[in-house]
């Protein structure tokens, strides 16, 4: 699979932004109303800010010298699951539906989605055009042990972890909560395929870093 023009990516940042955002304001039914609370706008603005960096990393979406194309069924739960926590957690929010009491949930939540957004899009700095939103290698594809990697191997798939729970919180959504954690079978099935991937081509090498890191959470998983 040829990679997708600079241009391409930059208009997908800037498309998915947009929805994801347009949900919330639909399920707060109103741009005003949902920028009312400062912790509500806070996550507006982390969301544009973090869309903005994001244009200007070297990711691709590429198969790259070869792919595991088996993976990628896991793009249509994650896609789903994406748009129902962009709109249930503020139609939940704004319902008081099973709402978690309280502004400390808020600001608790706005905290994590910037680490999580930060941490979601570091990496792909740091990997510049090895980052592909397909398991694949790519051309002179390296192993890298470095900054966020010395410790563990998927820093990116925690920063989502991280976003989508503290999203939730920003709206004091307990469903969004829920919902959140239905993204976790396909983060490890992904992370399953990296790493077999990963091992065909690197070897003991890799394997050596795997007994060396953790994938998500250090001394946890």
């Amino acid at each position: 699979m040829k990679p997708l023009p600079k241009w391409g990516m930059m208009l997908m940042t800037v498309a998915s932004a947009t929805i994801y955002l347009g949900l919330a304001i639909w399920g707060w039914h109103g741009w005003s109303a949902i920028m009312a609370h400062p912790a509500r706008a806070g996550a507006v603005v982390v969301t544009v800010v973090v869309s903005v960096a994001a244009l200007f990393t070297n990711a691709n979406i590429s198969g790259g010298r070869r792919e595991d194309t088996k993976n990628r069924w896991i793009f249509l739960p994650v896609a789903i699951i994406s748009f129902i926590l962009g709109w249930l957690p503020a139609y939940t929010d704004r319902r008081e539906i099973l709402s978690i009491d309280g502004d400390v949930a808020r600001y608790l939540g706005l905290t994590l989605y910037a680490v999580g957004c930060v941490l979601r899009v570091a990496p792909v700095f740091v990997l510049g055009r090895r980052f592909s939103g397909l398991v694949a290698i790519q051309e002179g594809h390296e192993l890298v042990t470095r900054g966020l990697y010395r410790v563990i191997r998927h820093p990116s798939y925690l920063g989502l972890l991280i976003t989508v729970l503290g999203w939730a919180l920003v709206f004091r959504s307990a469903i969004g909560v829920l919902v959140s954690l239905l993204l976790l079978p396909p983060l490890v099935a992904r992370m399953n395929s990296e790493e077999a991937l990963l091992e065909s081509e690197f070897g003991e090498r890799y394997s050596a870093y795997r007994r060396h890191t953790w994938r998500l959470l250090p001394f946890l998983y």
